[in-house]
């Protein structure tokens, strides 16, 4: 279970994941031993799947965000596992989601500009034949975050009356 020194423990790490055994120990204060195993815990355990670096999209060279909304042209198992297969060889396919409603998947791409989305958007059109694909360009984010909320585990959501 989740305790509040743990909850604050991934709090901190989502925000930085290079914080030091010993910054974290200091501020939910604990000894560096404890908390480095607590951390250990947390990763055996599968709440820290991997740390990563997020890089600056404009210094890479992939400023524009393209969210693209797909309909499915059959929901046969082969078409799906056609277009995994397809979104799972486009490095510009930063996310990809079934949906509910009137669109069957959405994809969020990273891209230097819109050329780039015409050449990914007839590599998919080629090999799935969607029935419908709709491309919406991102004019601005207006919040763009990697964190999870931390309030609906352990301690926080017991508190708050929900389950665990």
């Amino acid at each position: 279970m989740l305790d509040k020194r743990n909850l604050t423990i991934l709090g901190i790490l989502q925000a930085n994941a290079d914080a030091s055994a010993g910054e974290i120990a200091e501020q939910v204060n604990l000894s560096v031993s404890s908390c480095s195993r607590r951390i250990a815990q947390l990763q055996a355990d599968g709440y820290i799947k991997r740390s990563v670096a997020i890089l600056d999209r404009k210094l890479i060279g992939v400023p524009m965000t393209v969210f693209v909304l797909v309909k499915a042209g059959r929901h046969a198992e082969d078409w799906i596992e056609k277009f995994r297969n397809l979104i799972a060889e486009i490095p510009e396919v930063q996310e990809a989601h079934r949906l509910a409603g009137s669109f069957d998947y959405i994809m969020k791409l990273a891209l230097p500009g819109i050329e780039a989305y015409d050449s990914v958007y007839k590599r998919i059109v080629r090999c799935i034949e969607p029935l419908e694909i709709s491309g919406h360009i991102s004019m601005e984010p207006l919040k763009d975050s990697t964190s999870l909320p931390l309030c609906y585990s352990g301690a926080e959501s017991a508190r708050a009356g929900g389950s665990s």
